[in-house]
């Protein structure tokens, strides 16, 4: 028996989909009624090689290996890491060459052949193309789109909301990260839904410590996106591990609570990415098989930093510095803040 392990990005398989709570990350078994003798709670690998709380769990050894497999994370090293950052570094930079060019009557196709040409001028492989068959450089999702948008020809218009994710390989290890760009003057909700979705980003990235458990992270950024300000967190994407395969374990959704899933462990490099919808949470995916739009056709933002856990304070190794002053230098270009009484 194979425990499911789903990875969001591309199959939309989603487990808990309609789930308010994670109870365990990253193997989900909720609400699934448990065949076997021992204990019917939900399981992490941490937990599961701590003997004192699973010394009564009784399983076939078969699905035991199964588990493990399928619920192994890999930490990395300080020399992985660095390689990582390198990475991730270039994702920064060809968002911030995009950020200069951003402009209403340009078309997302054409950014994307430029975002192409750029990651491999850099001697780096472009990681979306024909991943499980995706045919682009990068996702351009625009407006009620979620995530996963296609570039086409439709030019850019003002008051649109464009989300730009872009991962690369880099000497075999991935970056992958996102930013949300707001091209002229956006609606006064759209302006706060961009702010807010990019402040719980960073309320997330504050709980990527060893202090901490998956559970957290999505706890943070659901209290302030959906329970502060009412805005609806997809259930059925969420971030995930990152490495030398663009989608390790654990799973990180951007919801849940405090205290659950498995323990944060030093080295592990996380890809934190909320994806929050003005209107409703519930999403659907076009017949193209990727493309993930808002059921009531309210915009989405999505933002993405790549994040190392560590003791005390995460370290993020993507960086938004270079895109914000491109984004504050493009006069097309709306730069959407919080009000300190929002925060």
């Amino acid at each position: 028996r194979n425990f499911p392990v789903d990875h969001g990005w591309c199959n939309f398989r989603y487990i808990t989909a309609g789930r308010n709570t994670v109870d365990d990350a990253p193997v989900r078994r909720i609400d699934e009624k448990w065949p076997y003798s021992g204990t019917s709670e939900l399981i992490s690998y941490s937990d599961l090689i701590s003997s004192e709380k699973f010394n009564n769990f009784t399983v076939p050894q078969l699905t035991l290996r199964d588990f493990l497999m399928n619920s192994m994370v890999k930490v990395k090293t300080d020399d992985q890491v660095a390689l990582m950052r390198k990475s991730a570094l270039l994702v920064s930079r060809t968002l911030t060459e995009i950020a200069k060019l951003l402009k209403p009557g340009i078309t997302t196709l054409s950014l994307d052949k430029i975002i192409g040409e750029f990651i491999r001028d850099h001697k780096a492989v472009p990681s979306f193309l024909n991943y499980n068959g995706y045919p682009f450089n990068s996702c351009i999702s625009v407006n009620d789109v979620v995530v996963h948008g296609f570039p086409n020809k439709t030019e850019l218009k003002n008051g649109d909301i464009v989300s730009i994710d872009v991962g690369v390989i880099l000497d075999k290890w991935h970056g992958d990260h996102a930013y949300t760009f707001v091209i002229g003057t956006p609606a006064p909700e759209a302006e706060q839904l961009v702010a807010v979705t990019k402040e719980s980003l960073y309320r997330g990235i504050e709980k990527a410590t060893t202090a901490n458990r998956i559970g957290d992270i999505g706890a943070a950024i659901q209290d302030f996106t959906e329970k502060k300000h009412g805005y609806g967190v997809v259930r059925e994407l969420v971030g995930h591990g990152l490495g030398q395969k663009m989608h390790e374990d654990p799973q990180v959704p951007n919801y849940g609570r405090r205290g659950n899933g498995m323990k944060l462990p030093g080295g592990l490099v996380l890809a934190i990415e909320p994806m929050i919808n003005l209107g409703t949470k519930d999403v659907f995916t076009e017949s193209d098989g990727w493309t993930v739009r808002t059921k009531d056709g309210k915009p989405s933002v999505h933002f993405e930093h790549d994040v190392c856990v560590r003791p005390g304070k995460a370290d993020v190794l993507s960086n938004y510095a270079t895109i914000e002053e491109a984004e504050r230098n493009n006069p097309e270009l709306f730069v959407c803040r919080l009000s300190p009484e929002e925060k």
